[in-house]
């Protein structure tokens, strides 16, 4: 089987890209690979390598840098289902055969003027010594990858409709409801350990579980 890259925008599957030469760039500019518009993206982002059935994903000293289940890195050899981050891009690495792609809960670390400023300290002073919550995703295409949450706003949704945030702040990470005008989430309402949430924000504990049609993720922190 050869690898593939799945585009995604907040979700929904923008276009398939099969891993079939031993370099792909990525960027905004003409002459990559995959081009994207997307004026958080650098002219040239991120390198793919290809060494035997090994792909590599690094990034090439970007201002907004890339990101890898949540997590920025440098360069990082790339593992089936691991999800990477490319301004407000998503794509999904698969390797694995007879696996196809699904749509599933997304999860997004929102771009911050803090972190397209000031590279040297992406979290800011007052968030040093918090405890760093993330993501594990329980089922579907992607089941175990970790998203870590470094981010003071993250989106969850599905099927490219935002349907919850999850802020980190000085006490600690919560969750909030995004309904749209008419006051519903088309019957797509995240629940919160079976629960479905009433409103406003709720605080999250470690290993909560939160639901999205039948996706699951646990709420952790790394230790």
């Amino acid at each position: 089987m050869t690898a593939k890259l799945i585009l995604t925008l907040d979700g929904a599957i923008l276009r398939e890209y099969p891993i079939n030469k031993d370099s792909i760039g990525i960027g905004r500019r003409h002459g990559n690979d995959i081009q994207l518009n997307d004026m958080t993206v650098s002219g040239r982002h991120s390198l793919l390598t290809t060494i035997g059935k090994d792909t590599f994903v690094e990034d090439l000293g970007t201002t907004n840098g890339t990101m890898v289940n949540g997590n920025y890195i440098n360069k990082l050899l790339l593992m089936h289902g691991d999800i990477i981050q490319i301004g407000a891009h998503q794509f999904t690495y698969f390797s694995q055969e007879n696996v196809e792609y699904e749509p599933t809960m997304f999860i997004k670390a929102e771009m911050d003027a803090t972190r397209m400023i000031d590279t040297a300290n992406p979290l800011g002073t007052d968030m040093k010594g918090m405890p760093l919550g993330a993501a594990k995703l329980l089922n579907g295409p992607c089941a175990n990858v970790v998203m870590e949450m470094r981010k003071p706003l993250n989106t969850i949704g599905y099927k490219g409709k935002t349907l919850a945030t999850i802020s980190r702040g000085m006490d600690g990470y919560t969750l909030s409801v995004v309904d749209d005008k008419r006051g519903d989430t088309n019957g797509m309402r995240p629940l919160l350990n079976g629960e479905v949430i009433a409103g406003g924000m709720v605080q999250l504990n470690e290993y909560d579980i939160i639901e999205i049609s039948g996706f699951q993720m646990e709420f952790v922190f790394l230790h």
